[in-house]
């Protein structure tokens, strides 16, 4: 609202008594209110000096300003302006859900205020005793418009200990940014010892920000990490670059880089760009993974652009990796794309008929590491054609397609028979069938929609000799209901399995009548082949008539609970060969159990367990459904994570913890272990005390609680509160 327009607010004065003269002064007394827009003032006794525009109330004054509630004994106030003071009030900051106490606040305007011998904290204390963590100051200068706070002799107690002190102590009012030092950072693990890290937060502007954290290990030494993030109309992205100059365990200079960048170009052009580099293959094992990184030992650098052109998709792109390589735990790596360039359709040309294609060139290169001497580099030009007439009704759908997989290569150094560019087309035939048909039933006298859904899939592929040409991209497919109504065993480009064979399967779903809600699914397939295949991924012939029996099925009808289950029998050796087990228990919010068995015959077997599980306390929900939403009657959690290798006989990785919330406080303790190798690991330590309405200070374990334990929820969903900084300017 403009300055004007809020000069023209009425102001409304209501009370058991009034009294007063016309246009220049009004007396209330008794349970009196004075009202202005956002703003009331109640009290004993209110006077309004009209001229002046001043406020004088007494006795139980309580103000309500945009959400902020000041109670005390005494005020004075102009209250257009709103200017004046505050005698010994009570304050609480709506957007923090939190306040203290003071000797004085002196309103300078709606946005600013001054404080004297202030207190600060989202506790309430219980039986008249002292809040469980309070930060006081000499003096705190507020401005809401600018969103900072400015406190002077402050410190910070908890528990009636003070664990910081500062004489000059800078913080946003709000959950916005603002820049200074954060609280520090401090940890402990197995290969680099205690840490201690104190970021500074510099807020450049409202789209571009940075972090500078020094670093310091007691095993280690000296470093730095930094974080630069911007966000533009048209692009955005992070760099990050993190530098130990004198490892003193390592006995050199260690580094991570990490670049993430997206733009939108006129044309719908968009690039992608992420970078993801560190200085030595130990370097996993010493530091803190990135999060976003699935393979620790494998670093991903991509740059790739994308571009339509009517029908067509576009695109070019740049593929490297960084192989931390073990001498005693080598692996194969894939091939490096420096470039790829291509070109994609999918159109409807008429008559029923789609059409399908797909052509790219690849230059394929071997990154450093690779610990196959010699192997081939080149390149290959590749296109995926196919041609189907869908058949689609309500009730069924008949799809016939051909389908060709063409490859010429240009190779680095001959293959075996002397050839440096071969090549090879490959077609396809397929017919895929899929029906649904379905019945009301009722179990249990409850009302169900059974589903049957049978499918058939036939595939023709002629045998076309490739062990003798590259493989620079296929793979086996992993056995999936999925891959199994496939036409091709392998991903990529250079294999492409002969087939003569059929795949049946048949699912059944059980839905609720009234939501649709799936509560039950069975099903099998197996597949039949008219004669050998001899395109496999170990290039022996597969003489097998009948594959693998695939059964797989999930259900929820257990109230709380979800189960799913996927198994591979091998009807020639009599025996499972392959499978997954999973349950997940959670009976309501903050309660979690997840267990999930996965076998796979002579090569793993690992039973995995996580949980999220209050020990003691009311849970934030229960305490909000209770009327008591900042109860600080405490409540205690465990968390964790565990994978045990039945095969090995060891933990693989392991993680334990405990969360405790009392209301307006937070601590953490988590204790993790990660697997390096068969014989070694790390261990790291991470303690966390978060003040509500204040910082979160110590390591953070949220990543790694997220990251590891299935359905794991935030003891607080809502905004954080904002994060202090601490000056000497």
């Amino acid at each position: 609202m403009s300055g004007e327009a809020a000069k023209q607010l009425p102001i409304t004065v209501q009370a058991q008594k009034m009294r007063g003269r016309p246009d220049i002064e009004t007396v209330a007394e008794g349970d009196a209110v004075m009202r202005r827009g956002d703003l009331s003032i109640a009290a004993d006794l209110l006077s309004y000096d009209h001229a002046e525009d001043l406020a004088l109330a007494r006795g139980q004054v309580k103000i309500n300003q945009g959400g902020n509630r000041y109670s005390g004994p005494e005020l004075q106030l102009k209250v257009q302006r709103f200017e004046g003071f505050f005698i010994n009030p009570t304050y609480f900051f709506g957007l923090t859900a939190a306040g203290g106490v003071a000797e004085r606040i002196d309103f300078i305007d709606n946005e600013r205020s001054v404080a004297f011998d202030a207190t600060y904290s989202s506790c309430r204390p219980e039986d008249g005793g002292s809040p469980d963590w309070v930060l006081s100051s000499t003096r705190v200068r507020m401005d809401f418009d600018a969103n900072e706070g400015f406190a002077e002799g402050a410190v910070l107690r908890f528990m009636g200990l003070p664990i910081l002190a500062s004489p000059f102590l800078r913080f946003p009012l709000t959950g916005e940014r603002k820049s200074g030092w954060l609280p520090p950072s401090f940890a402990f693990d197995s290969r680099t010892g205690a840490q201690l890290q104190v970021p500074w937060y510099w807020n450049i502007a409202p789209n571009r920000d940075a972090t500078f954290t020094p670093l310091l290990s007691t095993k280690r030494g000296v470093g730095l990490g930094t974080e630069f993030r911007y966000l533009e109309p048209n692009y955005s992205g992070r760099l990050n670059l993190d530098v130990l100059p004198d490892d003193r365990v390592a006995g050199r200079s260690r580094y991570s880089i990490g670049v993430r960048h997206e733009a939108l170009w006129p044309d719908d052009t968009e690039l992608k760009v992420r970078v993801l580099r560190v200085s030595d293959r130990d370097y996993w094992k010493d530091f803190q993974r990135d999060p976003d990184n699935l393979t620790p030992r494998l670093l991903l650098s991509d740059a790739r652009a994308t571009r339509p052109f009517g029908d067509w998709t576009t695109y070019a792109r740049v593929q490297t990796w960084q192989a931390l390589q073990n001498p005693d735990s080598r692996f194969e790596t894939p091939y490096q794309r420096t470039p790829q360039i291509g070109a994609r359709i999918q159109q409807a040309l008429g008559y029923g008929l789609e059409l399908g294609f797909e052509g790219e060139f690849n230059r394929f290169t071997n990154p450093g590491g690779n610990p196959t001497p010699n192997r081939v580099e080149g390149s290959r030009l590749h296109s995926l054609a196919s041609l189907s007439l869908p058949w689609l009704s309500p009730g069924w759908n008949l799809t016939p397609k051909v389908s060709l997989n063409a490859a010429s290569y240009e190779l680095d150094e001959p293959l075996a028979d002397g050839r440096k560019n071969p090549s090879r087309v490959i077609p396809t035939f397929s017919l895929d069938s899929a029906w649904a048909f379905e019945r009301y039933t009722s179990v249990f006298g409850r009302a169900l929609v059974q589903t049957l859904e049978p499918r058939l899939l036939y595939v023709y592929t002629p045998y076309r000799r490739q062990d003798d040409l590259p493989n620079f991209d296929s793979a086996a497919k992993d056995v999936n209901p999925e891959s199994r109504f496939s036409e091709n065993i392998f991903s990529g480009v250079d294999r492409v399995s002969d087939a003569n064979q059929v795949t049946a399967g048949v699912t059944t779903r059980f839905l609720d009548a009234d939501s649709a809600g799936e509560l039950l699914r069975l099903g099998v397939l197996q597949s039949y082949s008219f004669q050998d295949q001899r395109v496999t991924p170990d290039n022996k012939p597969l003489t097998q008539r009948v594959s693998d029996l695939l059964l797989f099925g999930s259900t929820n009808v257990i109230p709380n609970w979800s189960l799913n289950a996927e198994t591979q029998y091998r009807p020639q050796l009599g025996k499972f060969v392959r499978s997954t087990l999973g349950a997940n228990y959670v009976p309501g919010a903050f309660r979690t159990i997840a267990l999930n068995y996965r076998f796979t015959r002579d090569q793993s077997e690992q039973v995995e367990l996580g949980w999220q599980w209050p020990i003691f306390g009311r849970t934030p929900d229960e305490a909000a459904a209770a009327g008591d939403p900042g109860s600080c009657n405490g409540a205690l959690y465990t968390v964790g994570r565990g994978n045990y290798s039945i095969r090995e006989k060891r933990l693989i990785d392991t993680l334990l913890g405990f969360e405790y919330d009392a209301g307006c406080w937070i601590a953490r303790v988590v204790a993790e272990r990660q697997s390096t190798g068969q014989s070694e690991a790390v261990t790291r330590f991470m303690f966390q005390l978060e003040l509500v309405g204040l910082s979160r200070i110590g390591a953070n374990p949220l990543a790694s609680l997220k990251q590891n334990i299935p359905g794991y929820r935030l003891l607080r969903d809502g905004p954080l509160a904002p994060q202090f900084s601490s000056s000497y300017d």
